[in-house]
């Protein structure tokens, strides 16, 4: 068993990206489903008309990195937004980024190097739902590198849990032996979120997927959505197999 931690973030596009990006984690969780993966929620920044800005997640199971690493990168989306009324097509970027989890025993912070910062978690539209300052933010004074967590119960829950990404983040690093080693993997999986910048198109008038490393198309567009990855997934692994 290993675990991953995947981050969607909405890119270019405003509101449409920040739907964009829960349509993604819908598709990341029902494939994790066929596939009998556990997914945990680990933080998220909630946009006002109920997408997400970004959102951070774990996925555990057997072969899970070596199936999911292929989405790390730009995704372009073309579609009608709900709330266009001249019915044109819009385009709009959301970026993934891949990374694997590591034993927390790997990595040794000091507690004089970390600070802490307490708020509310807030729901759908920036509306309190927890009266008590129950998420959490941490911050690693060395790396500049900040956690988040604000989906467990109570204030515990969620330092273990932050606490847990940021270590995870701080081994990736130490493994390559560079102290930017994390933000260099993300930004070199992500770019700069521009159109141009993309790995994948999902154009829903057309019901098309295109995968721009495979220049290849899928069609229904509204299955792969809904977590029909396999055919992609495999003819990523019969065209970049995994070197180790």
């Amino acid at each position: 068993m290993e675990t991953i931690i995947m981050e969607i973030r909405a890119g270019a596009g405003g509101d449409e990206a920040t739907l964009f990006v829960g349509d993604l984690l819908k598709m990341y969780e029902k494939y994790s489903q066929t596939q009998g993966w556990r997914v945990v929620i680990m933080g998220k920044s909630l946009s006002d008309l109920g997408g997400y800005k970004q959102v951070n997640f774990e996925i555990t199971g057997e072969g899970v990195f070596n199936k999911m690493k292929y989405e790390a990168g730009v995704h372009r989306v073309q579609r009608i937004p709900q709330t266009e009324k001249s019915n044109r097509i819009h385009t709009s970027t959301v970026t993934v980024a891949v990374l694997k989890k590591v034993k927390e025993n790997d990595v040794q912070v000091k507690p004089s190097d970390l600070s802490f910062d307490f708020f509310k978690s807030s729901g759908k539209g920036g509306q309190n739902v927890n009266k008590r300052q129950t998420a959490i933010r941490i911050t690693h004074a060395p790396s500049g590198l900040v956690v988040t967590s604000q989906t467990q119960r109570n204030l515990e829950q969620n330092r273990q849990t932050a606490l847990a990404n940021l270590q995870t983040k701080l081994d990736q690093a130490k493994n390559e032996k560079v102290s930017s080693a994390i933000i260099k993997e993300r930004r070199s999986q992500i770019g700069g979120a521009d159109r141009s910048e993309k790995i994948r198109t999902y154009n829903f008038p057309q019901n098309r997927l295109t995968d721009h490393r495979l220049n290849k198309s899928f069609y229904n567009l509204e299955q792969i959505i809904e977590g029909k990855l396999d055919k992609i997934v495999r003819a990523l692994e019969n065209s970049f197999p995994t070197s180790d």
